[in-house]
Parts: structure tokens; sequence; C-alpha cells
């Protein structure tokens, strides 16, 4: 008798559903926290260059030829520490999950946060412990202080900004966490582009220590690379489990080109700096709307029906983010990722007309 997937698949991952990515097509897409503007023509003619020079009859170098160095020359990443790549920072989760999957083992995460640590302590069998945050989003650092005393965890993930509420932790609280957490703390960084503070000047300095970051949300997510920086001794031992060519000679080429121009980046992440006040400046006149801090691209915001007015917004041609049912902290809450001007602008009047 042959057996079915249903029959052969684990019962935790049968039961569970896949990552959703929503249909876009003719929508101002404001829900993946995507920059919107695309390379300025000289960059593109570069790239595409680039592109046409890369090896792809050959497979990548597994140590991103000359790559990590550029990352740490264009970041600011401490000599001390050791850079590891990733398929976008998704693949750097899974790594630190499957490294620290030993019976028994716990990672522990606030929430809401990012879905995939949950979802990728599931997948290797880690024991997940969430620890809510405060109905207004901050850190509950005693019970996370707690938290870590009773279940010792293998690894902490802290979001800084949060995702999906856009808010940072007070940098002392990490400090607690770092300082309190038996195992590895993983800072992960992915909006720090458009945020005031940063952990990596600690990075391989605080030995269990990991910062994480992306290039998707600088303006590079359809390359998907992902990076994080620590101490020598764990990004040795990471590395053990990460596959030998896991970022493809397109994305190396790509990445190259893209930070050599990081003057193009820092400005469009600059733009969107000054659209998120904006946004949040106009949200905040409809006494129906309460906006949250956010030092990521978007704004997490609290409305009367967040069901009705996501389905009011994708009528009128726009698709953001509806939170609501995700987490009891998220009730009502919609996410906005900041776009360009005009879409802003076209956000705002659309919701100048549902509110009046």
């Amino acid at each position: 008798m042959k057996l079915s997937a249903q029959h052969l698949v684990r019962p935790e991952i049968a039961a569970m559903g896949a990552y959703h990515v929503a249909d876009a097509s003719g929508l101002i897409k404001l829900d993946a926290m995507e920059n919107p503007y695309r390379l300025p023509q000289p960059l593109r003619a570069e790239l595409g260059q680039a592109l046409a020079d890369a090896l792809i009859n050959r497979y990548p170098d597994p140590h991103g030829g000359g790559l990590k160095q550029q990352l740490k020359n264009a970041f600011a990443i401490p000599a001390a520490a050791e850079v590891l790549l990733g398929n976008g920072s998704d693949e750097i989760i899974t790594l630190v999950a499957q490294a620290l999957a030993r019976p028994g083992a716990v990672m522990l995460a606030a929430e809401p946060s990012f879905v995939m640590y949950k979802m990728n302590a599931l997948f290797s069998r880690l024991e997940y412990v969430g620890v809510p945050l405060k109905a207004d989003f901050t850190l509950d650092l005693p019970a996370m202080l707690a938290a870590i005393e009773r279940h010792q965890p293998a690894v902490v993930f802290l979001s800084y900004p949060n995702n999906p509420t856009g808010n940072r932790f007070p940098r002392e609280d990490v400090l607690a966490v770092l300082d309190a957490a038996p195992g590895l703390v993983v800072v992960d960084e992915a909006y720090q582009a458009f945020a005031d503070d940063s952990f990596m000047d600690l990075a391989g300095r605080v030995d269990n220590l990991l910062v994480m970051r992306t290039l998707s949300k600088l303006g590079l997510a359809g390359i998907r690379l992902g990076y994080a920086a620590g101490s020598p001794d764990w990004i040795a031992e990471l590395d053990k489990v990460r596959p030998p060519y896991n970022v493809n000679v397109l994305t190396q080429a790509a990445a190259k080109v893209a930070l050599k121009h990081m003057d193009v980046f820092d400005a469009q992440a600059s733009e969107l700096r000054r659209e998120r006040a904006r946004l949040a400046e106009a949200l905040a006149q409809w006494p129906a709307c309460t906006v949250f801090p956010s030092e990521a691209n978007f704004l997490t915001v609290r409305v009367p029906d967040a069901p009705d007015l996501f389905d009011y917004l994708r009528q009128q041609g726009i698709l953001i983010k509806n939170l609501h049912g995700a987490h009891p902290l998220l009730a009502h809450c919609l996410r906005f990722t900041v776009g360009s001007p005009d879409e802003n602008s076209a956000v705002l009047a659309a919701l100048n007309a549902y509110f009046e």
C-alpha cells in the first residue's frame, strides 16, 4: 500500500498552513515592507554588465568571493566579528534553529514578532516559548527575564525594531536579555536602515550575540541576501549547517555592485523616513486611528474594524497587511508599508474617503 503525504508528513507540519504571500497584481503593493524605488538607470546598466559576466556555469564561491569583506566595510561590522551569508535572513534563522535543535532545547522570542522564528522552531523540533509584549507593544522585561530563568533557552530572538509592531525596544532592555541569556541571542536588525540604533558595534565582542540583517528592506529584496555577524566560534558552528552553495552567483554579483553605491540606498532610506513621518502625522489626525511608534519602514495602526478597512483599501487598489487575528495583541491592527510619496498620498486619499 502506498502512503499519502498526509500519512507521512509530520502531524504538526500537516496541521499548519504555508507562509501566505498575497497576490498583488494590479495593486499598489504596501504589504511586504519592500523599498518602492527601482535602481537608477546608470546603476541598472552596471548591474546588467556584472550579471552578464557572472560565471553561471560554475558553482558559486561558498565564501562569497569577497562579499563578506565588502559587507564589513559598508556596514561598519567590527573586525572582531565573522560574517555568515544566507539566502535571505530567513535561511539564517533556519540555520540557527537546526544547529541548536538538541532534544529539549528551547527557542524564546517576544510576541508578536516575526512569524518565522516560531515556524523554524516547529520545523527543527525546538520547544518554542513566546513572551507577550505589553499592550503598547513595549518589551515586558521582567516577564522576559523570568522566562529566560525558567526555560534556559538555547536561543533568544529579538527583532530590533520589531516586526510587525515597528517599535524598537530600549537598548538597555536588550542588554539585560544578553546578560541573562545562557545561550545565543539573535538581534534581528532587518530594519536597521530606518532605525536610530544598532547592536552591530558589539558583534564579535559579546560572545553570545549574533546580529542578523538583510539587504531586502534596503531595496534588494529580489536578490535574497541576508547576513549575520558574531563571534568566530558561533559563526564556525553555524557554518557547518549552511548548504555549501547557498548564495548564488547572481546574488553575489548583484550585491557587490549595489554595495559600491550605498549612497543611493542611504538616500532612499532617508526619503522613506521622511515619508514615514508624513504618513504617521496624517494617520494620527483621524481619532479612529491609533498609530504606534515605528523605526521601521512601515506603520502599524489600530482601527475600529481592520478587516473592513483592509477590504475597502483593496477595492481601491491598495494592498496592505491585515494583522487582525494573527495575535491577540494585534486585534484590529493593520500594517502599512511606507511607499513612495505618490503611493502614500493615494493611501491617505483612500483613508480620507473611508473615514469621512
